[in-house]
């Protein structure tokens, strides 16, 4: 029998109807829609086609009797500014999300949804790093994305927050994603972060309002941030942690995984050591991840004719790397030259070409002399 309420007409209300339903991972809902074409049509299915489709038990029972006041919560979220639902069948869900295998129906973001479609590095770890660790996140963070790239992690304390914070001092986008509903933030103590994050990126869930932060939530929430990237850095982990399950998933989606050695006396080196001994790419500067990801974010960004050459990760340079870069070519040039055809002071053009190196984009030779990499 179809059910006779008018919200059943609400395709919105009928995404956010189908992101609540229990024991229903996005596995099954997905195969709903295909089934159905569209949620407003699952929730007009009688019981026959329902179970027809697959569906028996708490499940089905939910489909029959949906939580419509939980979905009033998530309509009341999503009227405020700044709030987005994107669904799967939308032309901006994020394409290399689109390709793993479990993708989530949909996805709640505060904030602006086309960091989402940006290239993105994942960088996770330890919620206890030592000092070594803190400060290596912060710095691959800043520098990744002072060049164009989009830091991506999980907001938990420890490597995640020092992600974050590394992307926006460095100005760029940073996606954080949640393992809770998109109406809160956890942990509460990185509320500032959270804010800062969606000045110029994104929160991110597949939970709709309300949902707490189990630890269920998780594993579920790191698909995501491997799926959305193209590599995943691990900075310290443990050897039974959650950053080894999104390196886990980042294999399993066929992206890169890097780690970032230690001290064999650092239990929180030893999740990493165990990634180094399965294949991962040892991380110990920027150029090791580029010569990696260049490729793949040509592929991930839709270049049209790429196999393989690399994406312009120059985009995020500011106005004197960019004049640098411009006049550094495949021949050397001699770092006078730079300051004569720039018009630059010789400090600032020095400080500038140095972050270029740092970067992987320029090499510099004996004798004061650069080259494009």
């Amino acid at each position: 029998m179809v059910r006779e309420d008018s919200r059943v007409d609400d395709d919105v209300a009928c995404w956010f109807a189908l992101l609540r339903a229990p024991a229903c991972n996005s596995t099954l809902l997905v195969q709903l829609l295909e089934v159905f074409r569209r949620p407003t049509a699952i929730f007009e299915a009688d019981e026959q086609s329902l179970r027809g489709a697959g569906l028996a038990g708490p499940a089905l029972e939910y489909f029959l009797s949906p939580d419509w006041a939980g979905v009033e919560r998530d309509l009341r979220w999503l009227g405020q500014p700044g709030t987005h639902l994107i669904t799967i069948s939308d032309p901006g869900y994020p394409l290399v999300l689109r390709q793993i295998a479990d993708p989530p129906p949909a996805l709640l973001v505060r904030g602006h949804p086309s960091a989402l479609n940006n290239v993105q590095l994942a960088i996770v770890g330890s919620r206890n790093p030592s000092p070594a660790g803190r400060r290596i996140a912060y710095q691959f963070a800043f520098d990744l994305s002072t060049i164009g790239l989009t830091i991506t992690s999980g907001l938990a304390v420890g490597i995640d927050s020092h992600a974050h914070h590394g992307a926006v001092d460095a100005k760029g986008p940073t996606v954080a994603v949640l393992g809770n509903g998109i109406d809160s933030v956890y942990p509460k103590q990185n509320q500032r972060l959270a804010d800062a994050v969606v000045e110029s990126g994104a929160l991110v869930s597949e939970f709709p309002t309300g949902y707490p932060a189990l630890a269920a939530n998780f594993p579920r929430r790191n698909r995501i941030i491997s799926g959305l990237s193209v590599g995943t850095l691990v900075v310290e982990a443990a050897r039974r942690s959650g950053s080894l399950i999104t390196a886990r998933h980042a294999l399993e989606q066929g992206r890169e995984v890097f780690a970032v050695p230690g001290s064999i006396r650092n239990p929180t080196a030893q999740g990493c050591h165990e990634l180094l001994r399965q294949g991962a790419k040892l991380a110990e500067c920027n150029e090791d991840i580029l010569e990696e990801i260049g490729p793949l974010a040509a592929v991930a960004a839709g270049v049209p004719g790429s196999s393989g050459a690399g994406i312009d990760l120059s985009e995020g340079l500011d106005g004197t790397s960019k004049v640098l870069l411009d006049n550094i070519g495949y021949e050397p040039v001699h770092i006078d030259s730079l300051i004569e055809i720039t018009d630059l002071p010789a400090g600032i053009a020095a400080s500038a070409l140095s972050s270029l190196e740092i970067a992987g984009l320029i090499e510099s030779l004996p004798g004061g002399n650069f080259i494009r990499r």
